[in-house]
């Protein structure tokens, strides 16, 4: 299991490791490239691996800072989601950095010094070729492979991570994201988009209309991902569910509402479980799969309108769903033959 570490003054934390650094928005296929090096690095050297990651963003801090949202980068994975995925990836400690005024007020030189050296004892510094650090983003390759050589650490730089002749990025997928082609997004990835978190109480109105929905809140304001799309979810049954999800403002309610205009992930289940009961879900983890999206959020007039509009979206992801079936079946039977 990975050990997680809010900054580096713990005394769990090892006296060595093999180290890299970066937001991992996504883990997506390029990150993966990345740690499995570290993590061939870190056993050559006998070392744990080591990602060192922040919170917030960066450019989340800079945007609040100059007072200028609009420059944050969209979200695409939650903390917990890249936590959940960086262990997947096998990496044995993860150091969560606050981003705030003192870091990025530090020099480059006290940064290797001060955290890098004395803090995590780091043996090797693996970096990906656009990596910039320290204030004004003054630390570059070239100063951090010099400091290895000074202080006694080795220094390496990985190289863009390319598929289907296309560049791996953190913004290809929040490109691939805004359109909503989910194809596209799962090929960077690697795996299907998806969102996970404990199933939160709302407003109760998706009952009332019938409805029921199952509530993740997206910490952040601005996800990468936003509208009506066809869905699995995992953690309720041994199989995954069905279902249709609303990622989202929720534009058709009151902004006062319960959840207090917050992007939340409404999803509904169109077989839902009879062993659960109404209220099984609550507290429960589940884990979101975004498959393919229907359409963005709409604006109805009426909650009778809302009730036909989502009534419309599940029939739309039944024949996903269907459509889906059929292929599956049709590639198997080939496969066989």
């Amino acid at each position: 299991m990975m050990q997680i570490f809010r900054g580096y003054h713990h005394p769990a934390l090892a006296s060595q490791c093999a180290l890299t650094i970066g937001n991992f928005d996504g883990v997506h296929r390029g990150h993966q490239a990345m740690l499995a090096l570290l993590k061939n690095e870190a056993q050559h050297r006998g070392v744990p691996s080591c990602v060192m990651s922040f919170e917030p963003h960066p450019r989340d801090y800079f945007a609040a800072s100059a007072r200028k949202p609009e420059l944050a980068p969209a979200r695409i994975a939650t903390l917990r989601d890249k936590l959940t995925e960086l262990e997947r990836c096998g990496i044995d400690q993860c150091v969560v950095l606050p981003f705030n005024a003192r870091l990025a007020s530090q020099p480059a030189e006290g940064f290797i010094e001060d955290v890098l050296v004395k803090g995590l004892g780091v043996r090797y510094v693996l970096v990906g070729d656009d990596f910039r650090f320290g204030a004004k983003r003054a630390g570059d390759y070239p100063m951090l492979d010099a400091a290895g050589d000074r202080l006694g650490f080795d220094v390496a730089r990985m190289n863009s991570y390319e598929v289907s002749n296309t560049r791996v990025s953190s913004s290809a997928v929040r490109e691939a994201l805004g359109r909503g082609d989910m194809t596209r997004v799962a090929m960077l990835l690697g795996r299907p988009y998806s969102i996970s978190g404990h199933v939160v109480h709302g407003r109760k109105l998706g009952r009332d209309l019938g409805f029921r929905t199952l509530n993740l809140r997206f910490s952040h304001w601005k996800p990468a991902a936003s509208g009506i799309f066809a869905v699995h979810v995992h953690g309720l049954s041994s199989q995954p569910l069905i279902g249709v999800a609303n990622l989202g403002i929720r534009p058709s309610l009151d902004p006062n509402d319960v959840n207090g205009g917050r992007v939340l992930l409404e999803t509904h289940c169109l077989d839902w479980p009879a062993t659960l009961g109404p209220e099984g879900a609550y507290g429960k983890i589940i884990r979101v799969e975004l498959l393919h999206k229907l359409h963005d959020e709409l604006k109805y007039d009426g909650l009778d309108a809302l009730k036909t509009g989502i009534a419309r979206d599940c029939d739309d992801a039944r024949a996903f769903f269907s459509a889906m079936h059929t292929q599956t079946s049709r590639q198997t039977t080939r496969d066989r033959i």
